[in-house]
């Protein structure tokens, strides 16, 4: 699911592109991925974009007179800049926006449709989708510490929780606890200052260094490969590999079709943990540390 760096290049590419324009119209590729009933999507027609913005991961168009259309991508939706008139794709397309300089196409790859599109009439009605995250590049190392012990949860459920942190997704909560060298199983109510100060600091560093990145990659054009997994990162997607920092090889648990990734040597003192569904099957055969990791790698070589 594209997080608040890949969001935020959408939304500056997009205002680049397309800010000031007027839309000639919105045709739908595929009906259910329109969730609203009003606004009807005739309005739309002839109004000029006046903002692109964003409320957590969600994107939002603001056209004049107050109608928005909010875009949330899910897992596997995409957005793509074409030419004027731009054909809309039979099987991936779910939307087009059809401006006077370009189409936005809003496409979803496999048979699953999440990624959704809601048409809203009034900054009011905006307020509905907002969880009320905060957002690691306004906030303070207090304010951070301040919502992640209101309430005890592990730190890696708190940074995807939307209600508590804005943006932030399953790849970047990695890279950050990693960065952080925090455990993603620390609760967040145990929390230390210093910890939450290297937490706060780690969370800018990330965020700040994937948007610079992702700006570069794209340039003038607009964002054509937004994934989650990205040979720069530290930890996130690097199953078995050798930790950037340490060596040390990343370990996973994979669960709910999500997978959490952390290095044992840099943020859990060497501790490898097993998901649950894993560990009531292999019950004593998981290693538990690094040194039974190493046993076990052994005999299997052997």
């Amino acid at each position: 699911m594209p997080e608040l760096p890949d969001i935020t290049v959408y939304v500056e590419r997009l205002a680049a592109l397309a800010q000031g324009q007027r839309l000639e119209s919105i045709r739908l590729g595929n009906p259910f991925v329109l969730r609203t009933v009003e606004p009807k999507i005739d309005a739309f027609g002839g109004r000029h974009l006046r903002e692109v913005g964003r409320i957590g991961k969600r994107i939002v168009l603001s056209f004049e007179g107050e109608l928005f259309a909010v875009i949330h991508l899910m897992i596997a939706g995409r957005l793509r800049w074409r030419p004027p008139k731009a054909k809309l794709p039979k099987k991936l397309g779910l939307a087009a926006f059809y401006f006077e300089g370009g189409t936005l196409l809003f496409t979803e790859a496999g048979s699953k449709r999440r990624a959704s599109l809601h048409l809203v009439e009034g900054t009011n009605g905006l307020a509905d989708f907002s969880r009320g995250g905060i957002d690691f590049l306004k906030a303070t190392a207090e304010s951070l510490g301040e919502v992640l012990r209101n309430k005890n949860r592990t730190l890696k459920r708190a940074l995807t929780d939307p209600a508590i942190i804005d943006g932030i997704g399953n790849a970047y909560s990695d890279e950050i606890l990693h960065r952080a060298r925090l455990s993603p199983f620390k609760l967040t109510g145990g929390l230390t200052g210093d910890e939450i100060n290297a937490l706060h600091q780690a969370a800018v560093e990330v965020v700040n260094e994937w948007i610079g990145r992702l700006r570069d990659e794209v340039g003038d054009g607009f964002p054509e490969k937004a994934t989650a997994f990205r040979p720069e990162m530290a930890v996130h997607g690097k199953y078995n590999q050798g930790c950037p920092v340490c060596g040390v090889k990343v370990q996973r648990i994979v669960y709910a079709k999500n997978e959490m990734n952390y290095c044992p040597g840099c943020q859990t003192g060497g501790k490898i943990y097993a998901d649950r569904a894993l560990s009531r099957l292999l019950k004593k055969d998981w290693p538990r540390t690094l040194e039974e990791l190493e046993k076990l790698s052994s005999s299997k070589r052997e």
